[in-house]
């Protein structure tokens, strides 16, 4: 039994949507789902249906681009729908308790969070307003400002310190080993975006910066960044699964290939990772 892991399935493409559907079977496998499997919740529920048959047990994590409005969901009504639709499912969600893979390279207790993001990966010293602006100089700008709502909460980054609370809170309680997983980076070192370098605000928070340590992590998935990379911080591995939009992989054998082995994994930095590889 293995840990597997993919991000940004992005189904409202065609070509990402028939690209799921001939994905192998791996049933004696759990599959992380890390966020942006689509838009809607219908989307979520295409792939739920699709997958939920194939492996031992999937774990979700919300994306920005499922926390978008839509028809009568916004906020953390669509959070709550989405998990809703989880629990129909049988998928683990950040709301139930973390399961403990006892697979190849376990026991571990494996975290699916949500953590949002709150502008803070922007140059020291520089607001909300001056960062927007700031990204907004480079012609860079996230859909996320006129369509991720942050309702019941003051803002987006009131919801973010919200998870970032009740987040660290259950982590404290995990003893052993972890695999943390959210869609967003834990770290802002992890944002490379050499072509849209200032969308970085909204890629996560620097109050997670070391959770990789205080928690114990053998391993911290992540999406977003549609940039596949594997680093090494503090000895502990981080991993982006993205697969993106359809101009962001090949679509020449499957998507497959993309599916990323977090458990066992590589024993080091460079050990059969599957892509590129950053050491500090």
């Amino acid at each position: 039994m293995k840990l597997l892991a993919i991000s940004d399935l992005h189904v409202r493409h065609r070509r990402n949507r028939e690209a799921l559907e001939g994905l192998s079977a791996r049933p004696d496998d759990w599959l992380i789902l890390a966020g942006d499997l689509g838009e809607t919740v219908e989307h979520c529920r295409f792939v739920f249906e699709t997958l939920r048959p194939r492996f031992a047990r999937l774990l979700w994590v919300p994306g920005n681009h499922e926390l978008w409005r839509e028809e009568g969901l916004a906020g953390q009504a669509k959070y709550d729908a989405l998990v809703a639709l989880c629990r129909e499912f049988g998928v683990d969600s950040p709301e139930d308790p973390y399961p403990l893979f006892d697979g190849e390279g376990g026991p571990v207790t494996v975290a699916p969070l949500f953590v949002l993001y709150d502008y803070s990966f922007a140059p020291d010293g520089m607001g909300i307003e001056a960062a927007i602006a700031w990204a907004r100089e480079t012609g860079v700008m996230c859909t996320d400002e006129w369509r991720l709502s942050y309702q019941p909460h003051d803002s987006r980054q009131g919801w973010c310190a919200a998870r970032v609370a009740y987040s660290e809170e259950r982590l404290a309680q995990v003893e052993g080993p972890t695999v943390l997983v959210n869609h967003f980076p834990l770290r802002g070192d992890l944002v490379r975006l050499p072509r849209i370098e200032r969308f970085r605000i909204w890629c996560g928070t620097t109050a997670t910066e070391q959770w990789h340590t205080r928690f114990s992590a053998r391993a911290v998935v992540s999406g977003h960044l549609h940039l596949r990379r594997t680093d090494w911080i503090d000895g502990t591995r981080f991993e982006e699964v993205s697969l993106g939009y359809p101009r962001h992989w090949r679509s020449e054998t499957g998507i497959d290939g993309y599916v990323r082995e977090i458990l066992p994994g590589p024993r080091g930095p460079g050990a059969g990772t599957g892509g590129p590889v950053w050491h500090r």
